[in-house]
């Protein structure tokens, strides 16, 4: 295997430049074109959610949701340390604290049995992390939530096509905000999406999201100028954007079976190993459906992952770690504070690396991977 295996390549199908082209041609390039109205339909038709906002990434679909539920200065919102910085960018913007609590070792989500006493009476929201596609057990979290008077915003970044006990992640909380960035099973290069169940959410997003403006309510004719109705910003993201999304949703089944196909060979080929106890694999909980979106391991320590990612670099074969803990950086400790022990955020994510996977990914290469993991184990 001469050439390298990258971690990752953007999803393509083939009629991405043809749907750029309609956009041209249509003259029709800026925000809310045809093609955006097309993802946003798809969205609220297969996900069955009342509505369905693309936005330029997932970072501003969450800043959206944060706006929506008005977080202030000297609010707190829970959420895990294991997350992208996004996660807690768009409340510590509004000048919230992020709170963080432990995750579980099998998913690597938030630990839900111990929101509950991270609570205070500055709590606004609860964020859950679906980390690698596998939602958190959202019943609990849900539950919590309703007793305590809160908001649930989910983080289902990598969530998208992924499911909890037959819901589509994203359409279980409050707000649901999804990523379409490059290394997303379904990309528009940098874009994002919110997700409402609740209509009463969903003519301020459309004002916010156009800048404050009530533009949207003016192109349906239900008023006859636009005008300027409250603080916003601009989150729509261009139409090509969408275009290049678009042409993955029409075949989004075919992409999702190819990346499962690729995650079930990983965790096929590289089972006897944890059988040895060499490694962990990941973990899956009843009631979940994943959508393949990494697949990792867990080496022993931080030394024997360094050592992994290092043999395969040299192999050809780019593996990568993850997050660095929030609560650790700098920004972490100023902005926010770790609620309870760090029993498994640091230690777990020091063991983790993740592996090639993206569609397109060929079966040779694939079983090639594998082959290199096992070399490095004996």
């Amino acid at each position: 295997m001469e050439k390298r295996i990258n971690f990752n390549v953007p999803p393509h199908t083939g009629k991405e430049l043809e749907y750029i082209r309609q956009c041209i041609e249509a003259e029709k390039i800026c925000g809310d074109g045809e093609f955006t109205k097309k993802c946003n339909a798809w969205f609220e038709e297969r996900m069955q959610v009342k509505k369905c906002l693309l936005t330029t990434s997932c970072t501003h679909a969450t800043e959206l949701a944060a706006l929506l539920i008005d977080v202030k200065e000297g609010d707190e919102v829970i959420m895990p340390s294991f997350t992208f910085v996004s996660t807690a960018d768009a409340f510590v913007l509004r000048g919230a604290k992020a709170v963080f609590v432990d995750i579980r070792p099998d998913t690597m989500n938030m630990d839900e049995k111990l929101i509950e006493a991270a609570i205070t009476e500055k709590t606004k929201a609860i964020v859950p992390v679906h980390y690698a596609g596998v939602a958190c057990e959202m019943d609990t979290i849900m539950e919590t939530a309703k007793k305590h008077g809160l908001y649930v915003i989910e983080d289902a970044a990598q969530g998208v096509m992924s499911s909890y006990k037959g819901r589509a992640l994203g359409t279980i909380g409050d707000l649901g905000c999804y990523s379409f960035h490059e290394t997303k099973n379904y990309s528009m290069g940098e874009g994002g999406a919110l997700l409402m169940r609740d209509e009463r959410f969903i003519e301020r997003a459309e004002i916010i999201r156009e800048k404050g403006t009530d533009r949207s309510r003016y192109f349906r004719g239900q008023v006859d100028k636009y005008t300027w109705q409250e603080a916003g910003s601009s989150y729509l993201p261009s139409d090509m954007n969408a275009a290049y999304l678009y042409a993955q949703l029409e075949i989004a089944d075919q992409i999702n079976e190819a990346r499962k196909k690729i995650w079930n060979t990983y965790y096929e080929g590289l089972k006897p190993l944890q059988e040895a106890g060499r490694i962990e694999l990941p973990q899956i909980p009843a009631g979940c459906e994943h959508n393949a979106h990494m697949f990792y391991i867990k080496a022993k320590d931080f030394a024997e992952r360094t050592a992994l990612i290092d043999f395969l670099k040299e192999k050809n074969i780019l593996s990568v770690f993850h997050y660095i803990p929030l609560h650790t950086s700098p920004a972490g400790k100023k902005y926010g504070r770790f609620h309870g022990e760090d029993l498994y955020t640091t230690k777990e994510s020091e063991r983790l690396t993740r592996l090639p996977l993206y569609y397109g990914l060929r079966e040779e290469q694939n079983l090639y991977i594998i082959d290199q993991i096992r070399e490095f184990y004996k």
